[in-house]
C-alpha cells in the first residue's frame, strides 16, 4: 500500500486565491474536504467545489483547519513539488530498448526511475505500457475520464510484443485498446521501430490494427507516432538491437508513406506519422508543415523542426531589426541532426547588421550517436567539441538539454561547469522568441 504524501507547495501564484489567504512556500496541504489528494488529478477534481474545507500543515510542522469559499472551478494558485503525492506507478517490462538501462552508472537517482504511470501520461503525455495496472486503476481511468493517455503499443501482435517488453501482460494490447474504445476513451499511441524485430509485415500489421480503432466522431486511437529504436554505448550486451541504418529508414518511410496515402482516402487523415528522425537518418527531406495536420504527435518528434522553422520565421519577421547598435558574435550549439534544417535560420539571424551567429552541430560523443537530437547533447559533448575554439560572446544553449528546472545536463554536469571549463558565457535559451531576443538584446 503506498503512502499519500501532504502536497508540498512549491510556488504561489501572485495575485491569487492561495497568496490572499497567506499560503507561503514550504506550506502542504494533507487533505481537501476530508480527501486525501492521491496526485495532482484529485487535486484539480476536489479543488472544483465551491467550499473547500482545507487540512494544511505548515512550515514549523503545525496543522491549520481552513474554509474556503469561491466559484466553481476557480483555481486557488498553488503549484507543488510534484505530480504525484503518494510515488511514481513505476515500469513492470524489461525492454532491450529502454533509454533508462542506456546510460552509465552512478548518474542522479532521477535519471534511473522508470515511469509508467498512467497520471503522467494524462497530464503530460509521456507514454506508458498498460502493463502494470490494477483492476482500480482501470476503474479510475473510466471513473475520471482520463482521455486521452499516450500509449507505447510498438506491435499489435502479442508474441512479438511479448518479446519486446519481456512482459506476458504485454500481449492483452488489442483487448485493451478496445476497452477505450467501449467506453469512449482515447489514446494516442507510439510505434517504436526496432529493426528485425517489429517492422515489415509486423510493422504493417501494427499499423492496420490502431487505424481500425480511428472511427466514429472520437476515434480510440487518435493518432500513431512511428519512431526510430534510439541505441547508445551503453546499451546492455547481447540486447538483440540493431540500430537503423540510412537503408532502414528509406525503407520505413517508403512503407509508411504508401500505408498513409490510404489511410488519408480512407479516413481523411494520415492518422500515423513518422518522427523527424526518420527522415535525418535517411537523408530525405521533411514532409512540408500541411503533412502534419494538427501536430498531434509534436512531443514525440513528429514535425518539431517543420513547427520551428515555422515559428522562427514568423517571430524573426516580428523581431529582427535591420541592425542592432552594440556588435554581438555568439555560438548557436545545436545537434548535429538539424543542421541543414537550420542552416537558413542562421542566414536569416546573420542578415542584422552586427550581428555573428555560427551555428554548432555537435554529434554525441558521450551516447555513442553518429547523429544527435540536440535534446540529448551533454555538457562532455560541449567540451570535447567546443574547448579551444573562438566561441564570441557566448554560447546560444537550447533548454532542451538540460533538466526541466534546472541547469543540469544528462551527465549530471552543470552549466556553470561548462562555462567555466570554456571560459565563455552560456545563454540558456527556451523557443524562439528567447533565442532571437538574446542575440539582439544580451
Amino acid at each position: 500500500m503506498t503512502t499519500i504524501q501532504p502536497a508540498k507547495i512549491t510556488k504561489v501564484l501572485a495575485d491569487s486565491i492561495a497568496e490572499e489567504i497567506g499560503f507561503e512556500v514550504g506550506d502542504a496541504i494533507i487533505s481537501i474536504n476530508g480527501i486525501k489528494p492521491r496526485d495532482l488529478i484529485d487535486y484539480q477534481f476536489l479543488c472544483a467545489d465551491e467550499i473547500l474545507e482545507l487540512e494544511v500543515l505548515d512550515t514549523t510542522g503545525k496543522t491549520h483547519h481552513l474554509e474556503i469559499e469561491k466559484d466553481d472551478d476557480d483555481d486557488l494558485g498553488l503549484e507543488f513539488a510534484t505530480a504525484l503525492f503518494d510515488g511514481l506507478i513505476q515500469c513492470n517490462n524489461r525492454c532491450p530498448f529502454c533509454f533508462i538501462d542506456q546510460q552509465p552508472p552512478g548518474k542522479r537517482t532521477s535519471l534511473y526511475l522508470k515511469d509508467d504511470d498512467y497520471r503522467l501520461s494524462f497530464l503530460y503525455g509521456s507514454y506508458l505500457t498498460l502493463t502494470n495496472l490494477t483492476a482500480k486503476e482501470w476503474q479510475r481511468i473510466e471513473q475520471m475520464r482520463l482521455s486521452p493517455l499516450y500509449v507505447s503499443v510498438h506491435s499489435t501482435e502479442p508474441d512479438v510484443r511479448i518479446r519486446l517488453l519481456k512482459n506476458h501482460r504485454a500481449g492483452e494490447i488489442l483487448s485493451q485498446i478496445r476497452w477505450f474504445q467501449e467506453r469512449r476513451l482515447q489514446i494516442h499511441a507510439q510505434v517504436v521501430v526496432c529493426p528485425g524485430i517489429n517492422d515489415g509485415k509486423f510493422l504493417e500489421k501494427t499499423l492496420q490494427d490502431l487505424t481500425s480503432f480511428y472511427t466514429g466522431e472520437l476515434p480510440t486511437v487518435a493518432s500513431v507516432a512511428v519512431v526510430p529504436v534510439g541505441l547508445t554505448r551503453f546499451r546492455p550486451q547481447k540486447d538483440e538491437l540493431s540500430p537503423v541504418t540510412k537503408e532502414k529508414a528509406q525503407e520505413v518511410i517508403c512503407q509508411v508513406k504508401l500505408l498513409c496515402e490510404k489511410f488519408r482516402k480512407k479516413f481523411g487523415s494520415s492518422v500515423v506519422w513518422l518522427a523527424d528522425e526518420w527522415f535525418l537518418i535517411a537523408g530525405e527531406e521533411l514532409p512540408t508543415e500541411a503533412e502534419y495536420e494538427e501536430y498531434p504527435q509534436i512531443d514525440n518528434g513528429v514535425g518539431s523542426i517543420r513547427l520551428f522553422i515555422k515559428q522562427f520565421t514568423e517571430t524573426a519577421k516580428a523581431l529582427l531589426p535591420p541592425k542592432i547598435i552594440h556588435q554581438r558574435r555568439l555560438t548557436w550549439v545545436v545537434g548535429n541532426a538539424v543542421e541543414t534544417a537550420f542552416k537558413p535560420l542562421v542566414q536569416q539571424l546573420n542578415t542584422v547588421e552586427g550581428l555573428e551567429v555560427n551555428m554548432q552541430s555537435l554529434c554525441s560523443d558521450y551516447w555513442g550517436q553518429n547523429i544527435s537530437v540536440t535534446g540529448l547533447l551533454t555538457g562532455h559533448d560541449l567540451l570535447l567539441n567546443l574547448k579551444g575554439q573562438d566561441l564570441g560572446e557566448g554560447i546560444l544553449l537550447p533548454m532542451v538539454m538540460l533538466k526541466h528546472g534546472e541547469l543540469v545536463f544528462l551527465d549530471d554536469m552543470t552549466v556553470e561547469e561548462v562555462a567555466q571549463q570554456l571560459n565563455v558565457n552560456i545563454f540558456p535559451v527556451a523557443g524562439v522568441e528567447e533565442l532571437i531576443n538574446t542575440c539582439i538584446r544580451g
